[in-house]
């Protein structure tokens, strides 16, 4: 089956339909069929915006940080690779085992796990949690519940990376993936966070694409 945006916009609609709006991930993975080329919206290497952050802070020892909707792993391996203990977690068993398959020497705990039922130990645990693009492909109250999900993994003093699509309040709302405008990702200031960093640019493809890369930080 095809794996084009179209088609999984269909996929998914689909799969909302029925009452289950997170179920298309799977699917969309196994159609892959572990050929990484058709999961299309993969840039197959790190976020820069992450490396960034990165390299321009210093680590604790034995920093414990999870990625978020993993996908094919490569923000979770450029964590691993900067001495992080990186959980990469995804819905998708499928896109876990591709990641394994990329990876097999890899330091990354990768695992199949829910965002809205990950295990009761993650709470609070993490000292950096990385969310990219998630939030934009769930619909309706699942946004605000991701929002809630991912604040409620960050130990007191910890830190969330968010990167992802940005729009303007009120445009594109019939598009897929939905961008967050600002009130959406200000979602985290209002879970009790604190913004320490923020940034709206356009991305270098044709034409640009709008993004929030944004750090959020629980008060120790």
């Amino acid at each position: 089956m095809e794996n084009s945006k179209r088609a999984t916009q269909r996929l998914a609609e689909a799969y909302d339909d029925r009452g289950d709006p997170n179920g298309w991930f799977e699917e969309f993975y196994a159609q892959a069929d572990g050929d990484i080329r058709k999961v299309y919206w993969a840039d197959l290497s790190p976020n820069p915006l992450l490396l960034d952050w990165i390299e321009e802070r210093a680590k604790p020892a034995e920093t414990r940080a999870v990625t978020i909707g993993c996908g094919l792993g490569d923000d979770a391996e450029a964590l691993a690779r900067y001495g992080y203990r990186v959980t990469a977690f995804d819905i998708s068993p499928s896109a876990i085992a591709m990641c394994q398959q990329r990876y097999p020497d890899s330091t990354v705990d990768y695992l199949v796990a829910d965002l809205f039922n990950y295990p009761a130990v993650w709470r609070q645990r993490f000292d950096l949690v990385y969310e990219c693009n998630t939030i934009q492909i769930l619909t309706g109250p699942s946004r605000v519940r991701a929002v809630e999900a991912i604040t409620d993994m960050i130990a007191p003093g910890g830190e969330i990376l968010v990167s992802c699509r940005s729009r303007s309040p009120g445009d594109q709302t019939d598009t897929f993936p939905l961008a967050l405008d600002r009130n959406e990702i200000n979602g985290f200031q209002r879970a009790g966070l604190s913004e320490t960093h923020f940034v709206a640019y356009d991305d270098d493809q044709d034409p640009p694409v709008p993004h929030f890369f944004a750090v959020y930080k629980r008060p120790s």
